[in-house]
């Protein structure tokens, strides 16, 4: 049975940042959509590299994923949780970072 992946609205996760909550921000998108923006603090790591990229990412804090949407990010997120990842610690960012720009940062650039 698929693990069901919990998701995060962009205005909890600003919430979280103004908190200063431990989070692990892992931004999944690919160089080239980083080089448009991106969340301060987050670790990037395509999707396609997190295989190899397993020990950059803690399992002892929240971790909050992100793409463009937010589908990659969720996708992601199951390969976490199936490769033993907490589902409890494990966030997907609902609408990404298109709805960050949207909602939260609006000076951000949108593609």
């Amino acid at each position: 049975m698929e693990q069901v992946v919990q998701e995060l609205s962009v205005l909890e996760l600003a919430e979280k940042i103004k908190n200063h909550d431990k989070i692990f921000l892992l931004d999944v998108r690919e160089p080239r959509e980083v080089a448009i923006c991106t969340l301060d603090g987050a670790v990037h790591i395509p999707m396609n590299m997190i295989p190899l990229n397993m020990d950059k990412i803690p399992d002892e804090q929240d971790i909050v994923i992100y793409c463009h949407h937010g589908v990659r990010s969720l996708s992601v997120a199951h390969y976490l949780i199936e490769a033993g990842f907490d589902a409890e610690r494990i966030y997907n960012l609902a609408g990404g970072i298109d709805q960050w720009a949207k909602n939260v940062d609006r000076t951000m650039a949108i593609y």
